[in-house]
């Protein structure tokens, strides 16, 4: 049986991006041994992606470590640097699918776009290789639940860096409106953020006992999400997971823009995206300038909106679709 490694070692938003691709090699190789690397934090979302053989923990490229055969073919999903390379290289495979690197003048392959929408970019780069690939096809079974807070609205608070954390502050005046509106309200995040969670709380008059933050695990993340009436944050791993379970969002961009990372055109009309239009450095140590253009009203306004909307009928897009990506300020 032939192994076909794939690297992608980063988070769960990246991760959610490629599914589409790791579900076109899938059907392209059929009797294959698919292995991703990836991070072990992740393995409850790898198994409802339902494609993938075996999963390799890795969170950065250069701890890859793999022990099986060499395999026949090597798709690094990783990025446009080195690294991804040369440790998939090591692995002494048959062949390489990857984006054209310049240290590695011999190994054929597309050109990296920087603006190209990350699920756009996975897709093509194994259309490149003769592999077709369906960008619809990022959805996931939603978990069983073992709380249930169905029809709640989810405020996930957090973010992986601080460029992309909207004011907590700001979360809290969005949560007394829902309050005002009788609307059920759980607070999300990590451990990291559940003293801010709980200041959140008792600025906004929530109970307590709705902060979940810190106290999930990433399949109970991931079933909360996916039976809520809607869920509001920033460009995070649970974006992702909404638009994969077709839960209804608002989120908060910047400073990259939507059209790289946000929701895929063709699911706009469920997903309200509020942007600035002005994308700034995603690593920088403030919150990005962008992001704090995006208004408290701005916020209440799109909520409003989509929890007015009928549910989702499963087929095309409603008329406020195109409006979905549209600048604040």
């Amino acid at each position: 049986m032939a192994v076909v490694l794939v690297l992608r070692a980063r988070g769960l938003g990246d991760l959610l991006t490629a599914v589409p691709a790791l579900r076109a090699l899938r059907r392209a190789r059929p009797g294959d041994h698919i292995a991703l690397a990836a991070p072990h934090r992740l393995k409850s979302i790898v198994d409802l992606i339902a494609c993938v053989d075996e999963m390799v923990p890795v969170s950065d490229p250069v701890g890859l470590r793999w022990d099986g055969p060499a395999p026949a073919l090597a798709v690094n999903l990783h990025g446009p640097g080195a690294d991804g390379i040369v440790e998939l290289s090591r692995t002494a495979p048959d062949r390489i699918l990857t984006y054209r690197n310049p240290a590695f003048p011999d190994l054929p392959g597309p050109a990296w776009e920087p603006d190209m929408h990350d699920v756009d970019r996975w897709c093509h780069l194994l259309e490149s290789d003769g592999i077709a690939a369906d960008r619809r096809n990022l959805g996931l079974v939603p978990p069983v639940a073992t709380t249930s807070h169905r029809d709640a609205v989810v405020v996930h608070i957090g973010a992986g860096a601080a460029a992309r954390r909207w004011p907590a502050d700001r979360f809290a005046a969005v949560v007394r409106h829902l309050l005002v509106q009788d609307r059920e309200v759980v607070l999300t995040g990590d451990e990291s953020e559940r003293e801010t969670a709980f200041g959140i709380a008792s600025r906004a008059g929530l109970s307590p006992a709705r902060v979940l933050a810190g106290q999930q695990n990433l399949i109970e993340l991931a079933a909360t999400v996916a039976e809520a009436a809607l869920v509001v944050c920033g460009d995070t791993g649970v974006a992702h997971l909404a638009t994969a379970f077709g839960t209804r969002t608002v989120l908060l961009f910047g400073p990259n823009p939507p059209s790289r990372s946000g929701p895929p055109p063709h699911l706009l009309g469920r997903h309200a995206v509020l942007w600035a239009g002005q994308a700034g450095d995603p690593d920088a140590e403030d919150i990005d300038p962008g992001l704090l253009k995006i208004g408290v009203p701005e916020v209440v306004n799109a909520v409003d909106k989509q929890l007015r909307k009928r549910p989702w009928p499963g087929t095309g897009l409603d008329r406020r679709a195109q409006q979905a990506y549209r600048r604040v300020g």
